[in-house]
């Protein structure tokens, strides 16, 4: 009798244990669940016509962006593509298009290229051009 009690407690925390690991180890496993838009688009009006290719997880959407902003960041928060805080090198970018990165939860942060060349500032520190290519890309480490 005694065995068979704590047989049963043995597969009642086992259960348990089974339910705890199942339930606080769900993550997202597509990053592109949360994003506002998943096919390329056109935003907004402008003298300047910037491209903005979005890049995560093998996934790219091209936005192209019109707009009478100066820099970058400001026509990105023009269009409610990018939310994040003002850092050492401007504004650091945390979500995009609606996809956040967490750098002290998995690691990734967004990197910003102007053309083929990565960015030495934050996106608002970055003057746009007529015809300007950027690419914001989720990178892990």
């Amino acid at each position: 009798m005694k065995q068979t009690v704590q047989s049963k407690i043995i597969i009642l925390l086992s259960a348990l244990l089974i339910l705890c690991l199942v339930s606080c180890g769900e993550s997202k496993t597509d990053f592109w669940e949360d994003a506002i838009y998943t096919e390329d688009t056109t935003l907004g009006t402008g003298e300047k016509t910037i491209t903005v290719t979005v890049v995560a997880e093998e996934k790219t959407v091209v936005f192209t962006i019109n707009t009478d902003k100066m820099t970058l960041g400001d026509a990105l928060v023009e269009h409610q593509l990018v939310e994040g805080e003002q850092g050492d090198y401007g504004l650091y970018i945390k979500s995009v298009n609606g996809m956040r990165a967490d750098y002290e939860k998995d690691g990734c942060y967004w990197s910003i290229a102007i053309g083929e060349e990565s960015a030495m500032t934050g996106a608002d520190g970055i003057e746009i051009q007529n015809g300007g290519v950027y690419t914001l890309a989720c990178v892990k480490g």
